[in-house]
């Protein structure tokens, strides 16, 4: 309520603006709307920001990974019509068969045990389950892409097979690529993967020749994946700071007649690495780098 005191003026009459308000109203509808059509035409040109009539656009479907060799992502299926050989190292039952491992088996430069126990770590976590965990993991990056991937063994035989035995099993298979996969049982203190090339070799039924360059550059190929989605340093003890080593005395490198290589993907002895090798988490980023290597491989 409002009050009037005797000290105050009394209010005078109210005025209506109507009459002029509905004129200026009047005239500035028709000027309104010929800026907004001048504003839709200059927009549609590109001559402006467009309407903000809607959310924005979505961001192109995809992960955006890159490969260590820059070429980009690589798809679902990209990899389709390409066979891969993995061959997770030694066996979990090789320990309850060392009659059968020990026996010798021709490896083109000189005569080999079949195969050994391999390593493990101080606690107990075997070399032969570690290869096993990775190359499932591999086998299943690598098909998700369209691979056919190939095993010289799942864990389905109770040993082995030989290494020479592993080697024709690529071969067979007419490998586009071919990786063993390893774990290492250096002293403490030596830490670190390397990839191991074959040796150009040609001797008794060994004749490394034609596959030494592309076995070089499936590995060099691994080696950059492997730091890239691992980032474990490269071996402080063997490839003098490359990560990458020559080896003549391997019978599934000597015997393939595929591009292969072998990856010790840390030392199993030392307890920095022991710590990511037994870790699942870690074991699926190895097998991812080794896959990055083999995607970035066959895509040359």
């Amino acid at each position: 309520m409002s009050y009037v005191g005797p000290d105050f003026d009394a209010p005078e009459p109210r005025r209506t603006w109507r009459g002029p308000l509905r004129i200026a109203a009047a005239a500035l509808v028709p000027a309104a709307l010929l800026g907004w059509l001048v504003y839709e035409a200059v927009a549609a040109t590109g001559g402006g920001p467009a309407p903000r009539s809607g959310p924005p656009a979505a961001a192109p479907a995809g992960d955006g990974t890159a490969s260590p060799s820059g070429g980009g992502a690589a798809g679902p299926g990209s990899l389709r019509g390409k066979v891969v050989l993995v061959d997770p190292g030694h066996n979990p039952g090789n320990f309850r068969h060392t009659a059968e491992i020990n026996r010798p088996v021709d490896i083109g430069s000189h005569h080999k045990e079949c195969d050994t126990t391999g390593t493990a770590t101080n606690a107990g976590y075997t070399e032969a389950r570690f290869t096993l965990d990775v190359a499932r993991r591999l086998r299943a990056l690598l098909e998700r892409q369209g691979a056919t991937v190939k095993f010289t063994q799942d864990g389905d035989r109770p040993w082995g097979p030989c290494v020479d035995e592993r080697a024709r099993i690529g071969n067979a298979a007419h490998a586009d690529a071919a990786v063993s996969v390893h774990a290492d049982g250096a002293p403490q203190g030596d830490r670190g993967f390397h990839v191991i090339l074959p040796a150009p070799l040609h001797q008794g039924s060994a004749d490394t020749r034609p596959i030494v360059g592309p076995s070089r550059a499936l590995g060099t190929r691994i080696r950059d994946g492997f730091t890239h989605a691992t980032g474990s340093p490269l071996s402080n003890y063997q490839g003098h700071g490359t990560g990458l080593v020559v080896r003549g005395d391997l019978g599934g490198l000597n015997l393939s007649t595929v591009p292969k290589v072998f990856i010790e993907c840390g030392n199993m002895r030392d307890s920095s690495d022991a710590a990511l090798l037994t870790n699942g988490a870690w074991r699926q980023k190895a097998a991812q780098g080794i896959s990055e290597g083999i995607v970035s491989f066959l895509h040359e």
